[in-house]
Order: C-alpha cells, then sequence, then structure tokens
C-alpha cells in the first residue's frame, strides 16, 4: 500500500512541543512515560522509542538513518528546538491536530504556534478535570461548584472540538452509569474542597464529580475522548482496561455523541470488542505505535480483528518533543501498509477496499466524528 505514504492525517490526540533548549537528560526524559531517569549507565536511546529516533528522525534533520544519539542531539542543538520541530512536524504531512491543552509542563508552546510550525489546522480539546481545578481555584463554593461545572463546560464547548477525561489517572474507568444527584454533588464537593485547601492543592480525585464533569460534558453533545490503558506512574494499569467502561457505555441514550478511547494498549482487544458492540464507541492506538516498535502493525491488526474499520483514528498522542508526533505519523502509515498489505496478500478484499479503508482511518474517520471541513 504505497499510498499510505502520501495520505494526509487527521491527529486526533496531541499534545504541544517544548521549543526551549532540551539537555540529553531532558531528552530522554521525554522519550519515556516515567517521571524519573534511568538507573546509571542506562539510555531512554535503548529503547523501541529511542531506536525510531535514530532511524525515522534523523534524516528529517539532514542526518544518515540510525545516527549516533550524541550526533542526533548535536544536530538537534544546531537547529535549533524552534527549527527542529518545524522540520520534524511539517514531515508528517497532518491536516489537522486535535490538543488537549489541559496537560501543563514547562516550556509547551501554544496551540497557535503548533500550528505554525506544522502547517496544520489547530483545534482544542477541553480537558474536563482541568476546569473542574480552575473553577475550585478561583474560590467557587461548594454549593455553587455542580451548577459552576456545568457552566464552565457549556462555555467551553463553544470553543473546543471535543472534550477529554483523566479519569483513568484520578478515579479509575468504572464510571457509574447514572449521574449523580445534585445532593451528591454538593456533598462531595465540599469534601473534597476542605481536602483541596488541607493539602494546598486541587486536583480532581473525587469519583462524584469526575462523574459529575463526565456525564455533563457528554451532555453537551461533543465527543468525549478517555485515556485507557497506557500512560504514566500515576497510573495503575488495570483500572484504565476500557472494558470497565460496559455498564456506563451500556447506559448511554443512543443520541450521546462519540466516545473515543485513546491509546487502550494493552487493552486494545478490549477496546475494539467495544468499539464493536457499541456504535458510538471510538479507538485509537495512538502513544502504543511509538512504544512497541516493529511490533506495531501487530498492534494495530489485532485491534482491527474486532473495531469496524469506521471506529478507528489516528492519533500520535505527541506530547513536549517532535519527534513523537513525527514517529506517529510514520510509525502508523508503516503499520497501516503492512496490515492492508498482508489482507490484499490473502485476498481478503480488493485494492479498492484498502485505499478506502486507510482514508477512513487517517482522515475521513476523525472529520466525521469531529465536524471538521477538509483542508
Amino acid at each position: 500500500m504505497d499510498e499510505t505514504a502520501d495520505l494526509p492525517l487527521v491527529d486526533q490526540h496531541c499534545h504541544p512541543v517544548v521549543l526551549e533548549p532540551l539537555d540529553r537528560a531532558g531528552f530522554e526524559l521525554l522519550l519515556t512515560e516515567a517521571h524519573e531517569p534511568g538507573p546509571a549507565g542506562t539510555s531512554q536511546f535503548d529503547t523501541q522509542v529511542g531506536l525510531a529516533v535514530r532511524r525515522w528522525c534523523a534524516p528529517v534533520l539532514g542526518l544518515e538513518a540510525h545516527a549516533d544519539p550524541d550526533a542526533y542531539l548535536t544536530r538537534r542543538a544546531e537547529l535549533g528546538p524552534r527549527e527542529a520541530a518545524r522540520l520534524l512536524l511539517g514531515a508528517c504531512r497532518t491536516s489537522d491536530l486535535l490538543v488537549d491543552t489541559g496537560l501543563r509542563h514547562p516550556g509547551l508552546c501554544e496551540p497557535a504556534e503548533l500550528a505554525g510550525l506544522s502547517g496544520g489546522r489547530v483545534h482544542e480539546v477541553t480537558r474536563i478535570e482541568a476546569v473542574v481545578e480552575e473553577l475550585a481555584a478561583s474560590g467557587v463554593e461548594a454549593a455553587a461548584l455542580g451548577p459552576a461545572v456545568a457552566d464552565a463546560l457549556a462555555d467551553r464547548a463553544a470553543r473546543s472540538v471535543a472534550f477529554k477525561t483523566v479519569a483513568a489517572y484520578r478515579v479509575g474507568l468504572e464510571l457509574p452509569a447514572d449521574p449523580p444527584s445534585s445532593a451528591d454533588v454538593r456533598r462531595a464537593a465540599d469534601r473534597w474542597l476542605t481536602d483541596c485547601e488541607w493539602k494546598d492543592r486541587y486536583r480532581l480525585d473525587d469519583p462524584t464529580l469526575v462523574a459529575h464533569a463526565v456525564h455533563t460534558s457528554l451532555s453537551l453533545g461533543l465527543p468525549l475522548q478517555v485515556h485507557t490503558g497506557y500512560g504514566d506512574p500515576d497510573l495503575t494499569l488495570h483500572r484504565a482496561d476500557p472494558s470497565l467502561l460496559t455498564p456506563f457505555l451500556r447506559a448511554l441514550p443512543p443520541a450521546t455523541g462519540p466516545v473515543v478511547l485513546l491509546h487502550c494498549y494493552p487493552y486494545h482487544r478490549q477496546a475494539a470488542y467495544l468499539a464493536n458492540v457499541f456504535p458510538q464507541v471510538l479507538v485509537d492506538v495512538s502513544l502504543a505505535v511509538n512504544h512497541v516498535g516493529p511490533r506495531g502493525p501487530a498492534v494495530l491488526a489485532e485491534t482491527l480483528e474486532l473495531a469496524p474499520f469506521g471506529s478507528l483514528l489516528y492519533a500520535s498522542d505527541g506530547f513536549a518533543l517532535a519527534e513523537l508526533h513525527h514517529l506517529g505519523a510514520v510509525l502508523f502509515r508503516r503499520a497501516l501498509a503492512r496490515v492492508l498489505d498482508e489482507w490484499l496478500a490473502d485476498d481478503a478484499m480488493t485494492a479498492d477496499d484498502a485505499r478506502r479503508i486507510a482514508r477512513l482511518v487517517a482522515h475521513d474517520n476523525a472529520r466525521r466524528t469531529y465536524h471538521l471541513e477538509p483542508s
């Protein structure tokens, strides 16, 4: 499937990049989901992501493929972080980027800068937990928090293409099928705000308030992105299994907007099952493809065992390093081509089928889900 190399992509989930100089330790830490560097004598270049940077990013910066890590970082520094980002992002050939603006990190660029560097259109995805935390930090009282959340999310819906929840990190994915009552929200707000004041930190980790924010966001009609599966050490992995969402999904009214399961690995087969039986569920395998190296086609093929072709979206989950956006695009295109070539070799479909499926996954499904105009 040579055509996949030229397909424009809609990156339906990513983050801004850092445009400040990074030393080797800082760069390597951003290659991993870990919060701390590895043991002395080890390197994040000795991972699938590290190998992929040397293979696929080095030529974009003017080096030979498989360049030495020191040579790569030296060249990156010579170009400067902004020029390196421009080259790497531009080579993705991404028409649209849906950017989660709720994850904070020193030095991240503004969404408008990401658009300028990538040459694509940027659309905001609002992280609902961040909205609640901002309200709490502003001094809202417990009795007013529930209605204030509804008002704030309605306001953000007017300038966002989707909402996102990180409930998997905060309370796990066993979300209640029904929204909590106003009385329950008020009691939870009183407990949570008191705890926040004592800790001097606003982190939404109350199950009732998370459920209130999730159900409220769904009522506004925008797609809801849900982190599932693999993530950083703040996550307890088994509580991020998307199959835990089954009672919640079963109870949603048929008119509910799309629920998009992000990442999914190593539960991508569970996520594919959910997409198979719940028409409003869509999935991606972002983050995973970068981290599993040559096994990317296997992960994609396993997802497509059950996921309808109209339910799979492309995303890079690129964060902080433009290298991760670039690898997401390169490795996903290669994985998709490999899978489709195998199906063609088995006479499981026609070449026209393969081209149509590639277009669906690369951009058409995302444009339909998020109501994006073709570029």
